[in-house]
């Protein structure tokens, strides 16, 4: 079955995609959760449109997260979050803590495990063809 996907689906496409699929993978999974529907003349038209700005909020974005890469490679973020005096933390640092401190997206994080004691760490960084490190200092209350 034909279908063109409504949102972004992990490991199959992007919105605005047509993709074969199976009849119960349709029927089951992607249409009642409004993840796709049938790839109708009229659902085909509206997912060039949707592809096409889509398309031009991507290049946007892009443009604005590599600057921001770029300002942020030279410099350092502090996390500030409790800890023992042996220095482990309270509470770990994953990759969505790192993304509201430096203003990236969460899958643009590369995170191998959570940080869970004080100190400074590298952290690698991609989004599509930019790709960088961001260096994490993280310091007890």
């Amino acid at each position: 079955m034909k279908v063109v996907l409504l949102k972004d689906v992990k490991n199959m496409g992007r919105a605005g995609s047509v993709h074969n699929v199976s009849d119960g993978h349709a029927m089951n999974l992607l249409i009642p959760r409004k993840l796709a529907v049938h790839a109708t003349a009229s659902a085909l038209q509206r997912a060039e449109g949707v592809a096409a700005n889509e398309g031009a909020e991507r290049e946007v974005q892009a443009k604005l997260i590599s600057e921001r890469l770029s300002a942020l490679a030279e410099g350092r973020v502090v996390i500030t979050k409790k800890a023992n005096e042996q220095g482990h933390l309270y509470d770990a640092v994953d990759a969505k803590d790192i993304a509201v401190v430096t203003q990236l997206p969460v899958d643009a994080i590369h995170l191998e495990k959570p940080l869970k004691e004080v100190g400074e760490f590298p952290v690698p960084v991609a989004y599509g063809a930019d790709f960088g490190s961001v260096m994490i200092v993280i310091e007890a209350e």
